[in-house]
């Protein structure tokens, strides 16, 4: 299959009107103790690019899944895998690549949670810990390796997980994995898996190089597409706070100690610039912690932790941050530096708003700011109203 480079269809299920496909998890075939579990989860239908997935990939298809952040797409190849895997041997049959460590241990929980019925065993591996429980773990077998590529090169390296026996792989938020300058590793982890296998790939955007990943590992896939590609959720609310840089800690302040706000997730362009946030925050009242690469993994799920838990009002990110987290009931997102590349505002955003819920995106936007504001908004097709607070405003900009 890897010397092949196979044709992508357009055709996608997602182009039937929903109205006409309304239905539950239920009619989707699987297994009893899958459909207990999704029940307990507190579903009982189907978001749409699980809806559209899910029968292709218990048909054995292979699938590029084109989805907005927020749309349940984890569950669309947790769900089949799960139906595939139970009952079955053990041994590692399922493989699933994510770019960061957080998004790698969310699916591990997602595993766990759809198959908490059954006796499907799942490990999450990554870096930042200790090599040695994972090297028993998968030297012991399991089910289902959820990976980030780096540290699984590591385990290749060492012999400690082979894929002799390996049915399904995944590469989820394929786009960021190519972003963040994974194509080697990716390359190398798929020669070491079986060529006869079903390939999953889940995408929020396709630009070219994600397409050519596409064609040179999964054979005659459907494209699932769900919205518009490079799309915001329909059920944020934008706005575009005009403010001079230097006045951007004092704007925030001003926001957040003004009005009661539940959860927010900020984005700070640096690791010294989400720090000092966050000690501005602290000082006006405000529960607020820092999650970035300088941060010890036990302290970036500390944070992470407390962040859900509601311990913890405020939480200031790097774009470390803007994949992989799937909190429920984020209420803003609030970009504190405009994001460089048009596609990270999206993905940024996509933290709030998740699963048809209503969320909030603000943009501190500076004077040497307004070229990529004005990007974004030619991007999702929009502009994105500006809101003056007296004494920051450096002057109301129009949008192209």
């Amino acid at each position: 299959m890897t010397d092949k480079q196979h044709p992508l269809p357009t055709r996608s299920p997602a182009d039937v009107p929903s109205a006409e496909r309304t239905i539950s998890f239920a009619d989707l075939n699987l297994h009893p103790t899958i459909l207990d579990a999704i029940r307990d989860a507190g579903y009982s239908v189907p978001t749409p690019i699980q809806r559209d997935a899910i029968p292709l990939a218990l048909n054995g298809r292979d699938i590029m899944g084109l989805a907005q952040t927020g749309t349940g797409k984890t569950a669309a190849f947790t769900l089949p895998i799960i139906e595939r895997l139970i009952d079955g041997p053990r041994r590692t049959r399922a493989l699933i690549l994510t770019p960061t460590r957080e998004l790698c241990v969310q699916v591990e929980e997602s595993f766990r949670k759809y198959a908490r019925h059954g006796e499907i065993s799942v490990i999450a591996v990554y870096g930042g810990v200790p090599l040695d429980p994972q090297e028993r773990r998968l030297r012991e077998g399991v089910d289902v390796v959820v990976a980030t590529p780096g540290r699984l090169i590591d385990h290749l390296d060492r012999q400690n997980v082979v894929f002799d026996d390996l049915e399904v792989l995944v590469l989820d938020e394929a786009d960021r994995m190519l972003d963040m300058g994974f194509a080697p590793q990716i390359n190398r982890i798929v020669d070491q898996v079986p060529a006869y296998r079903q390939t999953l790939l889940f995408s929020a955007t396709m630009p070219p190089e994600v397409e050519a990943l596409a064609r040179k590992y999964l054979r005659k896939p459907i494209v699932v597409q769900v919205g518009v590609r490079s799309a915001a959720a329909s059920t944020v609310t934008h706005a575009v706070y005009p403010v001079p840089r230097e006045k951007k800690n004092a704007l925030l302040v001003e926001l957040l100690t003004g009005s009661v706000h539940d959860s927010v997730l900020i984005f700070s362009r640096t690791k010294h610039g989400a720090d000092r946030i966050v000690r501005d925050l602290e000082k006006a009242g405000v529960t607020a912690t820092a999650m970035h690469a300088d941060k010890s993994q036990s302290q970036r799920t500390k944070a992470l932790q407390e962040f859900k838990d509601g311990k913890i009002s405020v939480l200031v990110a790097t774009d470390i941050a803007q994949r992989g987290l799937d909190i429920s009931g984020i209420t803003h997102v609030i970009n504190y530096d405009v994001p460089q590349q048009a596609e990270d505002y999206v993905h940024r955003i996509g933290r709030t708003g998740r699963a048809a819920k209503e969320g909030d995106a603000y943009t501190f936007m500076s004077p040497d700011e307004i070229g990529m504001v004005r990007t974004i908004e030619r991007m999702i097709g929009k502009p994105i109203p500006r809101i003056s607070v007296p004494g920051f405003d450096f002057g109301t900009v129009a949008a192209d």
